[in-house]
């Protein structure tokens, strides 16, 4: 295990003892500390108290459930959270995401693929990016201050999850230029997360959600369909001319 993450606190929620013990014994061996709770209530009090570094949550808990506990935990905190769940729907995912998630693991999963993705998650919300103007002006109606992790829509400010921090971060920085696919997903997941189209797609709607006036007809995110995305090129509308970014 890398030096890095060594030591970090992850929180294990889930009401099954076995589920718990395997998780626990194979974060353990990788050098991850470890504490656990078996409800929702219980794991937003950790959250509060103990301040882990990630928190593995799993869907079906008793009274209240993965979901309803994940909102209660972003009301308090941004620790990264990944979901657990024996469900691979897309519903699911897209319930997960839209209220937090980092990411989602259907279960049944390998010791390696776990600590794959909480090494994935640790390191993408821990990097700290800023490009050179921290304050971004699109134009007269959108501002992205990426110093503070958010939009302003005609004069709102609006914050952005650092997952869709991360994407439009991405998106600005090749402004004018179209990103393939798979050159988003390495760059926001990771190299594991290469294929996972669909959860690009996800965050997508949720960014044009938030800054397009209109975004069944997106005037800063178009979709170069078959190949990837582009952010309109605000650079050569001000003057400047586009330079190919990270």
């Amino acid at each position: 295990m890398t030096e890095s993450f060594a030591n970090r606190l992850i929180l294990v929620v889930d009401d099954e003892e076995k589920m718990v013990r395997f998780i626990q014994t194979n974060l353990e061996m990788d050098g991850f500390r470890v504490i656990s709770a078996s409800d929702g209530a219980e794991a937003v009090e950790k959250v509060r108290t103990e301040l882990p570094d990630l928190v593995l949550l799993d869907v079906m808990l008793p009274e209240m459930d993965g979901f309803e506990a994940l909102e209660r935990i972003r009301e308090i905190s941004d620790v990264p959270v990944i979901m657990l769940t024996v469900k691979g729907e897309l519903e699911d995912k897209h319930a997960a995401f839209s209220r937090g998630a980092d990411d989602y693991l259907t279960k049944p999963f390998s010791p390696r693929e776990l600590t794959d993705r909480i090494r994935a998650v640790l390191r993408r919300t821990s990097e700290k990016i800023l490009p050179s103007d921290a304050l971004v002006q699109v134009d007269d109606r959108l501002q992205i201050d990426f110093a503070r992790h958010e939009v302003i829509v005609e004069g709102k400010r609006i914050k952005l999850r650092p997952t869709e921090w991360r994407l439009l971060y991405h998106l600005v920085q090749n402004a004018g230029w179209v990103m393939p696919y798979e050159t988003l997903l390495q760059k926001v997941w990771g190299y594991a997360y290469r294929d996972e189209s669909q959860l690009l797609r996800m965050y997508i709607a949720y960014l044009r959600q938030k800054i397009e006036e209109d975004p069944a007809n997106p005037r800063y995110i178009f979709t170069e369909r078959g190949f990837g995305y582009r952010f309109v090129d605000f650079r050569r509308r001000q003057g400047k001319a586009p330079e190919k970014g990270a």
